[in-house]
């Protein structure tokens, strides 16, 4: 009996779709070379560089700035094309487990919604900004560098799960490294950025960082999440929330305690202009205070160890959280409610006073 691959299916079609492009893409890419060079050029070991040069890019793939403004759909395919087997090997893996995790925690609409957000910007973002420097130049290169791969994806990713899990810690080297999920996405565009003038991949530089800035902003301001209510409570649906504005998800928090001081009042001034451009909204305080109990009940619950203990234990958490909030409700509704009988418990009593008058009058 075959194995079971134990994937939710848009995972398993985001990772079937990235195999399959970045094969298709390389087949291309072969042929390309192979009939745009002569077989004496071909003997000479420099070119097998036929998977990386981009020379040999594909325009209606990848991302191509001088070429690509006229195959739209690149925007999307772009970001799951890999030109090799090892960052092909990496990328499935982050799709495997990372997906495989959101996915369950999330749901397969907010997850879909995510995955194109957080892969369309950065690409349309990053473009602009190399055909920005060609223009600037007056000069566009024959050769312009290709824009792909799921570095944005995984960037986000990392984004995602110092959400959910930012104290568990991740051990490498049989645990002689040990670090901090929270401080994954911040590391890893630090290596990104050092990666530019040392192996030449400054394209991974603006995908990783645009990656990680539209993860956080998607996740911020926009991303609807079940929050409980006294109504629904005992009921499987409950009502929403846009985004998290829990003090746990604040841009400062991805970086360490020691410059906070110093980069609090930037985003906190940043975070005011945007209201006052209303280009965002303010959170409400129910929404604070809500988004700091989840961020709570994610910091006692831990990492799950597989795909169906991610789902339990992402629906257990939201329970406890749902029934909390619902106590919560019903008793400060009925703090309210309590002040406003004693003043009809008074007009009730001093009417019969006065009735009891009138009748011995």
């Amino acid at each position: 009996m075959a194995p079971r691959i134990n994937l939710p299916p848009i995972t398993r079609a985001l990772l079937l779709i990235l195999v399959a492009l970045s094969t298709l893409n390389a087949t291309l890419r072969f042929q390309k070379w192979s009939t745009s060079t002569s077989a004496a050029d071909q003997a000479k070991p420099s070119t097998v560089s036929y998977l990386t040069s981009p020379r040999w890019a594909i325009p209606y793939l990848v991302l191509i700035p001088s070429e690509s403004i006229v195959y739209p759909w690149t925007f999307l395919t772009s970001a799951l094309i890999e030109n090799n087997i090892v960052s092909l090997g990496i990328s499935g893996a982050v799709l495997w487990f990372g997906g495989r995790y959101l996915e369950r925690a999330w749901g397969g609409r907010e997850y879909t919604k995510f995955v194109l957000f957080v892969t369309m910007i950065p690409n349309i973002v990053t473009f602009f900004i190399y055909a920005l420097w060609h223009g600037i130049r007056g000069y566009s290169p024959p050769s312009a560098t290709p824009i792909n791969g799921l570095l944005a994806l995984s960037a986000s990713f990392l984004v995602s799960l110092k959400q959910l899990v930012p104290e568990h810690t991740v051990s490498v080297a049989r645990s002689l490294v040990s670090i901090r999920l929270k401080h994954l996405p911040a590391l890893f565009v630090l290596a990104n950025m050092l990666s530019g003038p040392l192996l030449g991949t400054d394209t991974a530089f603006w995908l990783s960082l645009f990656g990680f800035y539209t993860g956080w902003i998607y996740l911020r301001f926009f991303r609807l999440a079940d929050i409980g209510t006294a109504e629904s409570a005992t009921t499987a649906e409950g009502a929403t929330m846009r985004g998290d504005p829990s003090e746990t998800f604040a841009f400062v928090s991805f970086f360490p305690e020691i410059v906070h001081p110093f980069l609090a009042p930037l985003c906190n001034g940043v975070y005011d202009l945007l209201v006052q451009l209303k280009l965002i909204r303010p959170f409400p305080d129910f929404d604070v205070e809500s988004a700091s109990e989840s961020a709570a009940a994610r910091l006692a619950g831990g990492l799950p160890q597989n795909g169906n203990a991610a789902g339990n234990g992402a629906r257990t958490m939201e329970a406890e959280r749902r029934r909390a909030l619902a106590l919560r409700a019903l008793d400060e509704r009925l703090n309210a409610a309590q002040p406003a009988a004693a003043p009809t418990a008074v007009r009730s009593s001093d009417d019969s006073e006065t009735a009891a008058k009138e009748a011995q009058a």
